[in-house]
């Protein structure tokens, strides 16, 4: 079977919506009340929005039931789902730890509540029966104070042994006024030995070149190529790598139509950019990764050698991967009980 690997997911996203539907009926939640069919609740949690930022506020519909109790039973369903329906061999989970904290508590308390967080993230993605390499990206914010964000990144330092990497999200638009602390923060990051990414031109109006020099992988870009082919070359003597989500532009629309992204493919092949094909919001889009890939074939914006060459880069970009091993051996080491890890799984330190 083919294997794939998934660099931009967000645990937010992850949660498919019969999942979440049923969790809200189960907690009498408003939302059971105003949703007590599944079909309208699905046709609401997964339409199209008009803007980036829209969209982005879904997220914090699931945010608030992303709890210290209730992160593991979300995790194990989107562990199983992620093995047994997109062949996934490796999953980086990207999220924002602040905002799994109870909001009652003061700034400096749900700072020190994060790193609890994590480890159940972490303990929470070990699942036996479904091998997948797991890693946490966690997410400073662009509406989140300096010193969350900094906090952040210094847990991200601590606890390596969960966390592959530091990104920057919460919508592109709102980093210009925050530009010079959001590049002090990933030249921090980096003398910390972090791996970094960050939602970056995904949009026209968040196009910062100040940052791009910053990044390992570029999350979205795909106005790097659209407006500003000129930096392909400097992206490709970095070797850095984009990490393309096709359902999310139809989603928040910034794309009209999927083919729009042929430019995108052409060019970055031309010039020898790596793009990595991401779901970013699996569970919100209703989309798994295969089908990621099946809709840009099938709609002839891609090819099956430049699939090809996706799926490559994929595990060639991934933060925690271990770039000697091939998808298959690893998987079948794993399924066999070889790996060093009683859970089954390698972890981001072991890698």
């Amino acid at each position: 079977m083919t294997l794939y690997a998934d660099l931009h997911r967000h645990l937010g996203g992850s949660v498919v919506p019969r999942i979440l539907w049923r969790y809200f009926q189960r907690q009498t939640t408003d939302l059971a009340q105003r949703f007590p069919h599944y079909p309208e609740f699905e046709e609401f949690y997964t339409r199209s929005r008009n803007t980036l930022d829209e969209y982005l506020e879904l997220h914090t519909l699931v945010e608030r039931v992303q709890t210290a109790k209730t992160l593991p039973y979300f995790i194990y369903r989107l562990i199983r789902g992620a093995y047994i329906f997109e062949n996934l061999a490796y999953l980086e989970l990207r999220y924002t730890p602040y905002l799994r904290t109870p909001e009652h508590l003061s700034q400096s308390e749900r700072i020190k509540q994060m790193a609890q967080i994590v480890e159940i993230v972490g303990q929470a993605s070990q699942v036996k029966d479904y091998p997948i390499v797991t890693c946490q990206i966690l997410c400073m914010h662009s509406r989140l104070p300096y010193e969350v964000n900094k906090a952040i990144v210094d847990l991200a330092a601590e606890k390596k042994e969960y966390v592959c990497g530091i990104d920057l999200a919460g919508g592109d638009t709102h980093y210009a006024e925050r530009l010079e602390e959001f590049v002090g923060l990933y030249k921090y990051a980096r003398s910390l030995g972090l791996k970094t990414t960050g939602h970056l031109y995904e949009t026209p109006q968040g196009c910062y070149p100040e940052l791009l020099p910053y990044l390992m992988r570029i999350g979205h870009g795909i106005h790097i190529p659209l407006l500003y082919p000129e930096l392909l070359k400097d992206v490709q003597q970095q070797q850095q790598c984009l990490e393309i989500c096709p359902t999310t532009y139809l989603k928040t629309g910034t794309l009209e139509d999927l083919h729009q992204l042929k430019v995108v493919f052409d060019r970055c092949f031309e010039a020898g950019v790596d793009i990595a094909i991401c779901t970013d919001n699996a569970g919100l889009h209703n989309v798994r990764l295969p089908f990621e890939y099946e809709n840009l074939l099938t709609q002839d914006v891609i090819d099956f050698q430049q699939l090809q060459a996706c799926q490559d880069a994929a595990f060639h970009h991934a933060f925690a991967w271990p770039h000697n091993q091939r998808p298959a051996s690893l998987l079948t080491g794993l399924l066999q009980g070889n790996s060093s890890q009683e859970s089954g799984k390698i972890s981001c330190h072991a890698v």
